[in-house]
C-alpha cells in the first residue's frame, strides 16, 4: 500500500473514538445489517465511532470555511451538503457501512440531516443495457448513466433543493419507471456504489464532487466466499418471490447454486473488481480493510 496512507491497527484506531457516544443498539443494528453481514456493536464502537468523529470534524471544518467565504463576500450562507463517497466490491459490505455511517453521523447535533443514495439508480435501464449488449457487464462503469449522476451531484453541490435520483429495484433488477428519491439540501449526503471513485476521462466524474471518500476492502477470495453465501441466502428468500428477476435460481439445489454463484462471480464481479473497482482504492481518503470474519482489521488514512 502507498506510503501516502497511515495504517492503524484495530486497537489504535479504536482509541481515537475518545468520548464519542454509542447511539446504536442491537435492535438498530439488525435493521442496518445487510444479508449475511456479521456487524456487531464491538465493530461499531471500534471502527465506526472513530470514523464518525473524524467525519464530524471534517464536516464542521468545511462548513466553517464556507461561512468564512460568505462573510468575506457579504453574502447569505449557502446550504451546501457535505458529500461522502463510499466504494467497494459487490458483497464486501459497503451498503451496511453506508447505513451505519448515516445513522451515526445523524446523531451529531451539528448535522442531523444525513441522506443516502446508491448509484444503482443511475444504471441504465435493462432495455438500454440489452440494446447495447451490456447486460453481462451490469455494474461496470459503462453500464451507468454517468452524465445523469454527475448532473445530480452538481445540483447537490450547487445547493439546489429537491434534487431527484432514480430508484432501482433489486427485486425486478431494473430501474423503477417514474419513481425517484428526493434529496433536499441535507447536511451530509452519502453516495454509495461500486465505481464511485472512477477517475475522469476528459470530463467530470462523481468523485469530483466528493468532500471525503471511503473504500471498503478485503481479499478477493474472502469477498467471493461472502458473495456465494449471500447468493445461497437469497436463493431461499428473495429469489422465491414470484416477481423476482432471479426466481429461476430458487429451484436450484445447493451444489448447483454454489456452482452458479461461483460462475457469476468469476465472469462478472471478479472481473469488475480487478479491472475497475480495486484500481480506484488508493484514490480514497480512507480504506477499511476487512478480514475473513467481516471485521475490520485495519484502517488506512490518507496523510494529506
Amino acid at each position: 500500500m502507498s506510503s501516502r496512507f497511515e495504517r492503524f491497527d484495530r486497537g489504535r484506531w479504536a482509541d481515537l473514538r475518545q468520548s464519542t457516544p454509542l447511539t446504536l443498539n442491537e435492535r438498530d443494528l439488525r435493521q442496518l445489517r445487510g444479508i449475511n453481514e456479521h456487524l456487531d456493536l464491538a465493530e461499531v464502537e471500534s471502527i465506526y465511532l472513530p470514523l464518525s468523529r473524524l467525519l464530524n470534524l471534517h464536516v464542521t471544518a468545511t462548513h466553517q470555511l464556507v461561512e468564512v467565504t460568505d462573510t468575506f463576500l457579504g453574502s447569505e450562507p449557502d446550504r451546501i451538503p457535505y458529500v461522502i463517497g463510499l466504494a467497494g466490491s459487490v458483497a464486501v459490505g459497503k451498503s451496511t457501512a453506508a447505513r451505519v455511517l448515516q445513522s451515526l453521523l445523524g446523531a451529531w447535533p451539528q448535522h442531523p440531516d444525513v441522506a443516502l443514495i446508491t448509484t444503482d439508480g443511475f444504471l441504465f435501464p435493462n432495455a438500454i443495457l440489452d440494446e447495447r449488449g451490456l447486460m453481462g457487464e451490469k455494474g461496470f462503469p459503462e453500464s451507468y448513466d454517468t452524465g445523469a449522476l454527475v448532473s445530480f451531484l452538481a445540483a447537490i453541490k450547487s445547493g439546489e433543493r429537491d434534487v431527484r435520483a432514480p430508484v432501482y429495484s433489486h427485486l425486478s433488477y431494473d430501474i423503477v419507471p417514474g419513481e425517484f428519491v428526493v434529496v433536499d439540501q441535507p447536511d451530509i449526503l452519502i453516495v454509495e456504489g461500486l465505481n464511485v471513485l472512477q477517475s475522469g476521462r476528459g470530463g467530470p466524474v462523481a468523485s469530483d464532487f466528493f468532500d471525503f471518500s471511503i473504500y471498503v476492502d478485503a481479499d478477493e477470495q474472502e469477498i467471493e466466499a461472502w458473495y456465494v453465501d449471500r447468493f445461497l441466502t437469497l436463493r431461499e428468500s428473495v429469489f422465491t418471490n414470484p416477481d423476482s428477476y432471479f426466481q429461476h435460481f430458487a429451484e436450484l439445489d445447493e451444489t448447483t447454486a454454489i456452482s452458479v454463484a461461483k460462475g457469476i462471480w468469476a465472469d462478472i464481479n471478479a472481473r469488475n473488481l480487478r479491472e475497475n473497482i480495486e484500481p480506484t482504492r488508493e484514490r480514497a481518503d480512507l480504506i477499511l480493510r476487512k478480514g475473513p470474519d467481516h471485521a475490520t482489521e485495519s484502517v488506512l488514512l490518507r496523510k494529506s
